[in-house]
């Protein structure tokens, strides 16, 4: 049974009810944070609150943050030593919601299929409700046989996909679209630069016909290797560099959840 908290009222997900005329769901205006429990323990925890801070600030909402901290910590204890996926919302309506998914089976590598899109300028750097664009793009990489999108500028610059950060190697190095680009300031992907010593250039499709690996890194997937971009079929999936990035990854995410 999956679990929901929803302004501190604890029960099974399936139950909780918020108001239709919440603008959350009328409008997708809201923030959310998305992250992993291994064995129970958040991962990243403080992290995600900070960027959810951030994007609340950008939207100009004022959420009741110490009680969303306490219930989160509550549905976290009634939930016990899982393995999870836990979801964090807060809607303009004023709902505190958290919740607890399960983790999403994945293949062990994936094929991308590039779609053109523009970021939207004034929701740069946060992390809203408003994902219909996102969640579009990857359906129509899905409808043409692909497992995810990749999103790409109608310019041909390389950005990130919908729900991850992408990275690529060339000549045995590890490289990652600038956040100049305006692509979300990912946490996951803030430690495998710093682990792994991946170095932020400008991406485009062009480029990527010299790429000897990929992958994608997010919360949920951690590191996912990519075997294919759109017809082009990369040499190594996984290659040493991306299982370098997986080995380095895993050793940060256990030394924080040991500490």
């Amino acid at each position: 049974m999956q679990l929901a908290s929803l302004d501190g009222a604890l029960g099974p997900a399936a139950e909780a009810r918020i108001p239709v005329t919440d603008e959350g769901l009328l409008r997708g205006d809201g923030a959310f944070e998305a992250l992993r429990l291994y064995g129970g323990r958040p991962f990243a925890l403080e992290d995600h609150y900070a960027r959810l801070a951030r994007s609340c600030a950008g939207m100009r909402l004022e959420p009741d943050f110490a009680a969303l901290r306490a219930e989160v910590d509550a549905l976290v204890a009634a939930a016990g030593p899982v393995d999870a996926v836990l979801r964090i919302v807060v809607t303009r309506g004023g709902r505190r919601i958290a919740l607890l998914e399960p983790v999403p089976h994945r293949p062990p590598v994936a094929r991308v299929g590039t779609v053109r899109y523009a970021p939207a300028r004034v929701l740069d750097g946060l992390k809203t409700l408003s994902y219909g664009a996102n969640m579009l793009a990857t359906r129509l990489a899905k409808e043409q046989g692909y497992d995810e999108a990749l999103l790409v500028t109608p310019h041909g610059r390389v950005l990130e996909g919908p729900t991850w950060s992408f990275f690529w190697v060339r000549d045995g190095e590890l490289l990652t679209p600038p956040l100049e680009d305006r692509i979300l300031a990912s946490i996951t992907r803030a430690r495998i630069i710093e682990e792994s010593r991946a170095v932020e250039e400008p991406c485009t499709l062009e480029d990527l016909g010299a790429a000897q690996e990929a992958f994608m890194a997010s919360s949920v997937r951690e590191i996912l290797p990519i075997a294919a971009i759109d017809d082009l079929e990369l040499p190594a999936a996984p290659g040493p560099v991306t299982q370098a990035a997986r080995e380095a990854l895993s050793g940060r995410m256990q030394r924080e959840l040991d500490g």
